[in-house]
């Protein structure tokens, strides 16, 4: 296809009004992406390892929970989650109270939805999440530079009557019974988290951090030229923690100096990151780091859903906590409103690391 003939904008525009998602395409029988999918040679150059020798992918760390509650061990614990934050903004919890059988259920009902009928999924597909449920393919379609080989379902948790019938009812009371675990498991993850910069346990929880919970349910389908694309590019979440579940098929990366390094699923774990957020109200204590997803190379689809967490109170001034503020470290950042904080956010493309900059002074 010649440069001239290309209409970009055409077509991602036929895409999103198709309404199948990349699930649709894979489908079809596509054997090569749609040009939108293809990505920068940057981009592209990025994903081959840039040593001979491949990173080690432990470098995570996996932390046990077990005798959280515990005044004996609980400190060891608050000092392995705070030093995981300071030095990768990313870890691993076991024991996180969480039962096997429903990690296994909620993954089971997010693949179920994604892989119904078009026409099924069709009258949730919107852009616009203002009944609390979405499905979409690429939240930032019409502003990135190239489109990521995924689809993804959307559901605002703690919806209430009538607002959980918009809920896909092959998904809905798995999604209610996440929202229950999460909650907890955010809660608790909050207090380590100020503990660990000696700060009160409930010093996020104030901030009303645990109120807005948004349930993000991807599904990555086989993508047939790998090479060309990703599952989701490069960025930092806007939040103050994510909780992710991911299957077992891996794929998910994070920057750690100069290398990109796995993140190795782990029978039964929870994946928790820092978000920008909490690197701002930490004062830099705390770091929220570039991480990808590649995309999918296996006839096998990948699933992972995150749930991340934002204040109810979007017109209150956030930033660096003023406990955490000193002469010899004075405030790396200004206050804003959580509702400029996330226009910003969702009128960007995901990549690059531009917030927590912005609100440098």
């Amino acid at each position: 296809m010649s440069l001239e003939s290309y209409d970009r904008a055409k077509e991602v525009k036929q895409f999103d009004e198709s309404k199948v998602g990349v699930k649709g395409l894979v489908d079809l029988g596509v054997t090569a992406i749609p040009r939108f999918f293809i990505h920068p040679p940057a981009t592209l150059a990025d994903l081959r390892p840039k040593s001979k020798t491949r990173p080690v992918s432990d470098v995570v760390p996996t932390i046990d929970l077990s005798g959280v509650d515990s005044d004996y061990l609980r400190p060891t614990i608050v000092e392995k989650i705070a030093r995981a934050s300071r030095e990768l903004g990313f870890f691993q919890v076991v024991n996180h109270g969480i039962g096997v059988e429903v990690l296994e259920r909620v993954v089971r009902a997010i693949k179920g939805f994604h892989e119904q009928p078009p026409e099924i999924k069709a009258p949730v597909y919107r852009r616009e999440n203002t009944k609390g449920v979405s499905y979409i393919s690429n939240i930032d379609l019409f502003h990135s530079k190239a489109a990521s080989w995924r689809d993804t379902l959307q559901i605002r948790l703690g919806l209430t009557e009538p607002e959980l019938e918009e809920v896909p009812e092959i998904c809905r009371k798995e999604a209610v019974e996440w929202n229950h675990h999460v909650k907890q498991l955010g809660e608790l993850l909050f207090g380590l988290l100020c503990e660990g910069l000696g700060l009160k346990t409930d010093r996020l929880k104030e901030n009303t951090f645990l109120e807005g919970r948004m349930m993000v349910g991807h599904y990555y389908p086989y993508c047939p030229q790998p090479d060309l694309t990703v599952g989701i590019i490069s960025h930092t979440d806007p939040g103050p923690l994510t909780i992710l579940l991911q299957d077992d098929k891996g794929g998910l990366q994070i920057k750690h100096g100069e290398e990109w390094v796995d993140v190795k699923p782990v029978p039964g774990a929870l994946v928790i990151n820092i978000g920008d957020i909490f690197q701002i109200m930490s004062n830099d204590e705390y770091i929220s780091v570039e991480h990808r997803v590649l995309a999918n190379s296996s006839l096998e689809p990948r699933i992972s859903i995150a749930v991340f967490f934002n204040p109810s109170e979007r017109d209150s001034l956030y930033g660096p906590f003023p406990e955490l503020i000193f002469p010899e470290k004075p405030a790396r950042f200004r206050q804003f409103t959580y509702t400029d904080y996330v226009t910003r956010f969702f009128t960007k493309q995901l990549d690059g690391k531009t917030l927590v900059n912005y609100y440098r002074p």
